[in-house]
């Protein structure tokens, strides 16, 4: 479709403005434990398609496999099709970042120029995201992550593929929501100190492909939010690998407070 930055921004603004009060009411509805909101259909068809066609292949991303996770990221973004850089930083227009900030009841809300944990994400058969918590702050930590931005573009992307957003409002004994990673819906969900979430494994030989965005603020969503570095637990069934990521965790943690930005910065940011 060779649309510009401007012209995607516009197809998102339009699709969430018509939906606003929709919108509005889901995540008002879900704010107390883990607010979030999706709309599909959010781009036309077309350029959905277009944008999962120019996604890199995992063989030219970074691989990130451990405990912890199993997936596929890119984010130096000018190795890629230039329409995935105009799509990313669409989300970050601030007309995007304004209005996405009312319908989640924000304000002060700021994007991320350099794309920190966000980009491009691929997860293929046997891949997983075990449950977690973002960094709560940016590359610099001095802002608080406040929003996570998810836009899944896997066509014809179904429940039984696996690879799908799992949210855990009522801890990590209970059983999680599954939102879908369906082809052309934007999920947004906040991010603190109880927003776990995690990805199922996926099932499928297909990509799951998604374009990720955060947006931060000058203070937390809530005043007992505290720094913490991204917090990984296992599934409840799986009590060794918990205890191997608990004490993961403590030391991840321990280094930060002696260190700033831990032993080496991270390299997960878009360096122009």
């Amino acid at each position: 479709m060779n649309l510009s930055r401007k012209e995607i921004t516009a197809l998102i603004f339009a699709n969430l403005s018509n939906n606003k009060e929709i919108l509005k009411a889901q995540f008002l509805k879900s704010k107390a434990t883990i607010g979030y909101f999706f709309i599909d259909n959010l781009l036309p068809e077309e350029l959905a398609l277009e944008i999962h066609q120019k996604f890199p292949s995992t063989k030219v991303s970074v691989r990130r496999k451990n405990l912890r996770e199993y997936k596929f990221i890119a984010f130096q973004m000018d190795k890629y099709d230039s329409l995935l850089e105009e799509v990313i930083y669409a989300f970050q227009d601030e007309k995007i970042i304004e209005i996405v900030s009312e319908i989640c009841g924000l304000e002060s809300t700021y994007g991320d120029e350099h794309l920190y944990a966000g980009g491009l994400s691929l997860m293929e058969k046997d891949n997983f995201l075990k449950p977690h918590l973002d960094n709560s702050h940016d590359k610099d930590i001095n802002r608080w992550r406040v929003l996570n931005l998810l836009y899944y573009v896997s066509p014809e992307w179904e429940l039984e593929n696996g690879g799908n957003l799992e949210l855990w409002p009522n801890g990590l004994k209970k059983t999680p929501l599954t939102i879908v990673s369906k082809f052309n819906r934007l999920v947004v969900m906040a991010t603190h100190n109880n927003s776990w979430h995690s990805v199922s494994k996926v099932n499928s030989d297909a990509v799951r492909c998604c374009v990720s965005n955060y947006y931060f603020s000058e203070k937390p969503l809530f005043q007992s939010d505290s720094f913490h570095v991204t917090t990984f637990r296992a599934y409840h069934k799986e009590k060794i690998r918990d205890v191997f990521l608990l004490v993961d965790n403590f030391l991840r943690s321990s280094i930060r407070k002696v260190l700033k930005n831990g032993i080496k910065k991270s390299s997960h940011q878009y360096k122009k």
